[in-house]
């Protein structure tokens, strides 16, 4: 199965979280599933890294470049096709990053891990 994971949830995987849910974590890492990250999810981390609200352990390209790389995650382009949801999706979710993630999970027809329970509002299914 195909996933999309939330930024929190990528960042609490990588980090190995203790608010990760055992349940996500299991998702994650099960080999039959294809775990894809946005490029709205390492934008969101690097922006804000730079408004200090956020530090990694590590340099932020050497952590995200490494870390993709060795959990075998696949990055989900972001298309016209996702961006187009977007004008017409409800305002339930005011984050543009997560409204984001949610618009490539509606239009991939795959599920997000997440544990933002403001996902439920629109026709995606959320694991966690």
């Amino acid at each position: 199965m195909r996933l999309l994971l939330d930024t929190h949830t990528f960042l609490w995987f990588l980090l190995d979280d203790p608010q990760l849910s055992p349940t996500a974590r299991s998702t994650i890492v099960d080999p039959l599933n294809e775990v894809e990250i946005s490029p709205a999810s390492y934008w969101e981390v690097a922006i804000k890294i730079r408004l200090r609200k956020y530090v990694l352990p590590e340099p932020y390209q050497t952590f995200m470049e490494r870390e993709i790389a060795d959990n075998d995650f696949r990055i989900l382009p972001i298309e016209p096709r996702h961006t187009a949801l977007l004008t017409t999706m409800p305002l339930h979710h005011k984050d543009p990053f997560d409204r984001l993630l949610i618009a490539q999970s509606i239009a991939e027809g795959i599920p997000i891990v997440s544990g933002d329970v403001a996902f439920d509002s629109y026709p995606v299914q959320r694991l966690w």
